[in-house]
C-alpha cells in the first residue's frame, strides 16, 4: 500500500523560490489598482494621527542607497504607526529650487551661460528638468514598497507653497528679524553666490602658515617707556590665509592675556608670553631676550603700519583671541571673517569694511597694484614672496588643514562680506534651545549637537544671487535704494505667487504690487524696483512645516517626527527650528530621529572613483527590494550602515529562512478553516501553549521594536523566532503529529491553530520590514471571517495570545529544551559513527541522577516526541557513553531501536505487524487507518 498517500502532507502553491524582482512589480500594481494608500487612511479614520513630516530631497538626479535608506526607514514608521492605533499619513515632498538644480537643468538644456537668456526661460528649464526629476524619483520611491499619498506631494515650486513662504518671511519682517547689511558671508566664486552654513563641506588644504611683522607706529608711549626701539618694534600676526593680508585693518590682543616684549637682533616683537617661543622656533630665531611682560588691554588703541599699503592697523582687543596656535596677536580683517567683523562692528566701529577680492575670487586695485587682477590662489603665493621681498616675513612654513569648501562644486569658498540678506538669530537663539530641550532626539546625543550648533552660529545669510528660487520680496527706493520693508506689499507679493507663482515676479512691475501711495521712509520717493536675489534653499524647505503640515487636513502641526540624515543638524532640522520659532515661538516636531552614512563592507565612504558604489535600482534587480529592506532593517542605522555583495547575499539567506518558515506553515494549513476547525486552549498540550508563549513574547519585542524605531531588534526578534523556536524546535517536533495523526484529529488541529494563530500574527508583525513578502504571505492565507484578507495593511499587530502561563511553566520547558540540545549532540555523533542514520532509527538512554533524575522521569512521555526518536528510556544513575553534554550529572547511550520499522510513520515498534489489515505499519497508524 502507498502509505505516503495516507500521511496530511503539506500543500501549498506559496512558492519556496520568492523570485522577488519578478514577483513585487506585480504587486505594486494592485497596490496602485486598490489604492492601499486610501483604503489604509479609511480604515483608519478616527484613531490619533501620527505625523512624519518627510523631509524634501533634491529633484536633480536618480536616487541613491542613502536616499533608499531613508525612504525605506520612513516607510517602516508609516507602516508600523497604520498598524499600531494611529492613521498615519505620509505626504511625500520635494526641494525643487537651487544651484545644484539649475546648473543640471541648465546643462540638459544646453545652456552653458545662463546670462543670455531671460529669467523667465531659465526659470522654465529649471522647472521642467526639476518636475522631470520628481517624477523619476516617485516611482523609484514606490519601488522600495513606499506607502504614501503619492499622488499629492508637497512641491516647493508650487504656488500655494511658495504664498506660505512669503508669508512666513513677511512675519518674520514684520517681527524685525530680517535684515539686510554688509557682513562677512561663505563665498563660492565658482558659483558666484552666498553659502549657508548648511552648504559647506570640509576638506584638507594645503597653505602657508605665516607669521607677518607689523611696525609699531604709535606705541602711546608704552614701549619705548620699557626699552623698546619704535623704529624696530613689531606686532606679529599670524594668519594661514595669506590673501587676506591687504584687507588688514587691526591686530587683535586677548585683553586679559600676558604679552611679552621679546629683543632679538635688534628688533622687538610683541607676542602673547604663552606662544613666543613656539613662535621664534618656526622663525628659527635664538639667542633673545623677554624684556617686559604687560597684558594686552595695555596695548589697546597702539598703532601699526600696514606691512605693504599705505594704512595703519588699529590695535584691538577681544575676547575671541585664544592661545591654541599662533602668537596671540590676531590678523584682523572685517570684510573676511567674522570674529573679526564683529569685534570691529560692536566695539570698534570707526574702523572700515575692506574686501579687496571681487565675486569672482579676483583680487581687485584695493589689494595693491601688484596683486590686483590675481587670484586669491595666485595672491597667497605673490603676497608671501612679497612680504618676503620687503622683509616682513617673520616666518613661513607650508601646512595642511581644514578649510571649508562648497558642497556643490567642491571648491574653496571664501569668508567674504557682502551685502546680504539676514535673519536675526542671536533674536531667537534663547528661545530655539529652549523648544531643542522639549524635543525627543533619538539618539539622545542629538540635543547637545544641534545646541551647540545654534548658539554657536552667526545670523542666517538667506540670499542668493541667482534666479532659480523664490524671489526675496523686497523693493528698493529708485531714488536713495533704501529697502522697503512693507507689509502690505508682501502681502500682495503672497497673492501673486499663489494665484500665478513666483514667475510673476519677473514679470510684474513693481508699481502692480507695491500699494499706491507707498513712500520710501527715508526721501519720500514713491517709485521702487524689485530685489533680484532669491531665499536660500534651507528658507523654502525650512518653512515646509507651515506650508505642508499646518496646511493640510490630513496633517498636523507640529509634526510628531522628523527623520533624516545626521547632517541635517546643520540642515533642515535646524532651518525648520530658526523660522518655527520666528514664526509661533515653537519647535516644528516633537521628536526627531537621524541615521548615518551607508559605507562599504570594509567602512569606507563610497564612490564613483573607489567603485565601490552600489546602486539601489541593482540591489533591487538581483535580489528584490524585500532584500533591501531586510538591510535596512537589520542595521543599527543610527551609526555608519554597511553594505557589500557578500552582506546582501548573508540576509537572502536570512530572508529564506524566514520565507520557508511560513511556506512550512502555509503548506500545513491548506485544509484548516480558522472559523471552523480552531480549538479551546483546552485542547492544546504543553508544548503548543510553550509555542504561544514564545510568540507572545515576539510580540512584545517587535512591538517595542517599532515604538522605538530600533528596527534591527524586531527583526532580529522574527529571525530568531522563525529559527530557533519554530524550525529548530516547535514545528520540528509538530510535524509527526501533523502528518500522522488523522486530519480532523484535535491533536492535529491543536497543532493548526496555534500555526495559524502564529502564522497570521507573524506576518502582520514583519509586515513593515517586508512589505512585499508580508502581502504574498497573506494573500495565500485562508482568513477568519473577523479579519480582513483584502491587504495586511488592513490589520492591526497581533495582540498576545492570553495563553496562561507561570515561570514554573517556563523553566518547566528551559529544562526540556537543555535536554534536547544534549541528546542531539549525542544523535549527531551516533549518525557520524553509523549507528543510526534518521534520529527516528534512536533509542536514546539517558542516564542521570538526584533531582535531575525526578525531572526527567517525569517527562518521559513528553521527551518522545520531543527528541524525535523511536524509544526512550530514563536511567537512575550510571554513565552513558556520550558525556560531552552542558547539563550536571547527565549522559546519553544512542543504541539503534529495537522492533519493526513502521512503514507509515517512521518508528521503530514492537507493534507493527499486529493489525491484519495493516501489517506494515504500527498500532497507533493502524488505528489512524481505520
Amino acid at each position: 500500500m502507498d502509505y505516503k498517500s495516507t500521511l496530511n502532507l503539506p500543500k501549498t502553491e506559496f512558492p519556496m523560490q520568492a523570485h522577488l524582482p519578478k514577483r513585487e512589480p506585480d504587486t505594486l500594481a494592485a497596490w496602485e489598482t486598490e489604492d492601499l494608500y486610501g483604503q489604509v487612511m479609511k480604515k483608519n479614520e478616527g484613531k490619533p494621527v501620527y505625523v512624519l513630516h518627510d523631509g524634501p530631497p533634491y529633484a536633480n538626479g536618480d536616487i541613491h542607497l542613502g536616499t533608499a535608506l531613508n525612504k525605506v526607514l520612513k516607510d517602516m514608521i508609516v507602516r508600523s504607526k497604520n498598524m499600531s492605533g494611529f492613521q498615519a499619513p505620509y505626504v511625500p515632498g520635494w526641494d525643487t529650487h537651487g544651484l545644484p538644480t539649475e546648473l543640471k537643468a541648465r546643462k540638459k538644456a544646453g545652456v552653458t551661460n545662463s546670462e543670455t537668456i531671460s529669467d523667465v526661460e531659465l526659470r522654465k528649464i529649471c522647472r521642467e528638468f526639476a518636475l522631470s526629476y520628481i517624477d523619476g524619483q516617485r516611482n523609484e520611491f514606490k519601488r522600495l514598497g513606499g506607502l504614501g499619498d503619492w499622488s499629492h506631494p508637497y512641491v516647493t515650486l508650487t504656488h500655494d507653497y511658495e504664498a506660505k513662504q512669503i508669508e512666513i518671511f513677511s512675519n518674520m519682517c514684520e517681527k524685525g528679524l530680517i535684515y539686510k547689511g554688509l557682513k562677512p558671508v561663505y563665498w563660492c566664486p565658482d558659483c558666484k553666490t552666498a553659502l549657508a552654513e548648511a552648504e559647506i563641506e570640509y576638506a584638507e588644504d594645503p597653505c602657508d602658515s605665516i607669521y607677518v611683522k607689523f611696525r609699531v607706529t604709535d606705541d602711546k608711549g608704552f614701549l619705548t617707556a620699557k626699552g623698546a626701539d619704535l623704529a624696530h618694534t613689531y606686532f606679529v600676526i599670524w594668519t594661514t590665509t595669506t590673501w587676506t593680508i591687504p584687507a588688514n585693518e587691526a591686530i587683535c590682543l586677548g585683553p586679559d592675556f600676558e604679552y611679552s616684549l621679546i629683543q632679538c637682533d635688534g628688533e622687538y616683537y610683541v607676542m602673547a608670553s604663552a606662544l613666543y617661543e613656539s613662535a621664534m622656533a618656526e622663525a628659527g630665531k635664538t639667542g633673545y631676550s623677554v624684556v617686559a611682560t604687560f597684558k594686552g588691554s595695555e596695548c589697546e588703541y597702539m598703532k601699526a603700519k600696514h606691512p605693504f599699503l599705505d594704512r595703519e592697523s588699529l590695535v584691538i582687543v577681544g575676547d575671541h583671541v585664544t592661545l591654541d596656535s599662533g602668537t596671540g596677536c590676531v590678523h584682523t580683517a572685517p570684510g573676511h571673517g567674522v570674529d573679526d567683523y564683529n569685534v570691529c562692528h560692536d566695539h570698534y566701529q570707526e574702523l572700515p569694511i575692506i574686501v579687496p577680492v571681487d565675486a569672482n575670487g579676483r583680487m581687485t586695485e584695493e589689494a595693491g597694484e601688484r596683486f590686483a587682477g590675481l587670484t586669491t590662489g595666485e595672491a597667497n603665493k605673490a603676497i608671501a614672496d612679497y612680504l618676503i621681498e620687503i622683509g616682513a616675513m617673520f616666518a613661513r612654513k607650508k601646512i595642511i588643514h581644514q578649510y571649508p569648501h562648497c558642497w556643490r562644486c567642491k571648491k574653496p569658498i571664501l569668508f567674504r562680506a557682502t551685502e546680504q540678506w539676514f535673519c536675526s538669530v542671536d533674536a531667537i537663539k534663547d528661545k530655539a534651545v529652549e523648544e531643542i530641550n522639549k524635543v525627543q532626539w533619538i539618539p539622545a546625543w542629538g540635543r547637545d549637537r544641534i545646541t551647540s550648533m545654534v548658539r554657536e552660529r552667526n545670523d542666517w545669510c538667506i540670499s542668493r544671487q541667482r534666479r532659480w528660487g523664490v524671489p526675496i520680496p523686497i523693493f528698493y527706493c529708485k531714488d536713495c535704494g533704501e529697502p522697503l520693508i512693507s507689509k502690505e506689499a508682501m502681502a500682495n507679493v503672497s497673492k501673486l505667487f499663489a494665484e500665478k507663482g513666483s514667475d510673476a515676479w519677473y514679470t510684474t512691475e513693481a508699481k502692480d504690487i507695491v500699494p499706491q501711495g507707498t513712500k520710501c521712509s527715508k526721501c519720500g520717493c514713491t517709485e521702487f524696483t524689485k530685489e533680484h536675489d532669491i531665499m536660500d534653499v534651507w528658507f523654502d524647505s525650512g518653512v515646509s512645516h507651515a506650508a505642508v503640515a499646518d496646511q493640510r487636513p490630513q496633517l498636523h502641526w507640529p509634526a510628531d517626527l522628523y527623520l533624516e540624515g545626521a547632517d541635517q543638524y546643520r540642515g533642515w532640522f535646524q532651518s525648520s527650528l530658526l523660522t518655527s520659532t520666528a514664526w509661533r515661538g515653537q519647535a516644528p516636531y516633537k521628536a526627531v530621529c537621524t541615521h548615518g552614512w551607508v559605507v562599504d563592507g570594509e567602512g569606507r565612504k563610497m564612490s564613483k572613483s573607489l567603485g565601490n558604489g552600489i546602486d539601489p535600482q541593482e540591489i533591487i534587480d538581483q535580489y528584490g527590494a524585500d532584500i533591501l529592506r531586510l538591510w535596512v532593517a537589520s542595521s543599527d542605522y543610527h551609526a555608519d550602515i554597511r553594505v557589500s555583495k557578500e552582506i546582501l547575499k548573508q540576509l537572502s539567506d536570512a530572508y529564506r529562512k524566514i520565507r520557508n518558515t511560513a511556506r512550512y506553515m502555509l503548506g500545513n494549513l491548506h485544509d484548516f478553516d480558522p472559523d471552523k476547525d480552531a480549538v479551546p486552549e483546552a485542547d492544546l498540550q504543553e508544548i503548543d501553549r510553550w509555542a504561544l508563549c514564545k510568540f507572545d513574547e515576539l510580540i512584545g519585542k517587535v512591538r517595542e521594536g517599532y515604538d522605538t524605531f530600533e528596527f534591527h531588534n524586531a527583526y532580529h526578534a522574527i529571525h530568531n523566532f522563525c529559527v530557533v523556536d519554530m524550525s529548530n524546535f516547535y514545528l520540528d517536533v509538530a510535524k509527526d503529529r501533523l502528518y500522522t495523526e488523522k486530519t480532523d484529529s484535535k491533536t492535529r488541529r491543536a497543532v493548526q491553530t496555534v500555526m495559524y494563530t502564529i502564522l497570521s500574527g507573524m506576518t502582520r508583525l514583519v509586515a513593515p520590514i517586508l512589505a512585499y513578502t508580508s502581502e504574498e504571505i497573506w494573500k495565500s492565507m485562508q482568513h477568519a471571517s473577523a479579519e480582513d484578507a483584502g491587504s495586511v495593511m488592513l490589520n492591526e499587530f497581533p495582540k498576545a495570545s492570553g495563553v496562561k502561563v507561570d515561570d514554573e511553566f517556563l523553566a518547566h520547558w528551559d529544562r526540556i529544551h537543555a535536554v534536547r540540545d544534549d541528546v542531539k549532540k549525542a544523535l549527531e555523533q551516533a549518525r557520524k559513527q553509523k549507528v543510526i542514520g534518521a534520529s527516528l532509527d534512536a533509542k536514546v538512554q539517558l542516564f542521570c541522577t538526584g533531582e535531575l533524575y525526578d525531572f526527567v522521569k517525569s517527562v518521559e512521555a513528553e521527551l518522545l516526541p520531543v527528541l524525535i526518536v523511536s524509544a526512550v528510556e530514563v536511567v537512575n544513575g550510571g554513565t552513558g557513553e556520550y558525556t560531552e553534554v552542558a547539563l550536571e550529572n547527565f549522559s546519553v547511550t544512542v543504541s539503534h531501536a529495537e522492533g519493526e520499522k513502521c512503514a507509515r510513520c517512521w518508528m521503530y515498534s514492537d507493534t507493527v505487524g499486529k493489525d491484519a489489515a495493516h501489517p506494515d505499519v504500527c498500532e497507533r497508524c493502524a488505528h489512524v487507518l481505520a
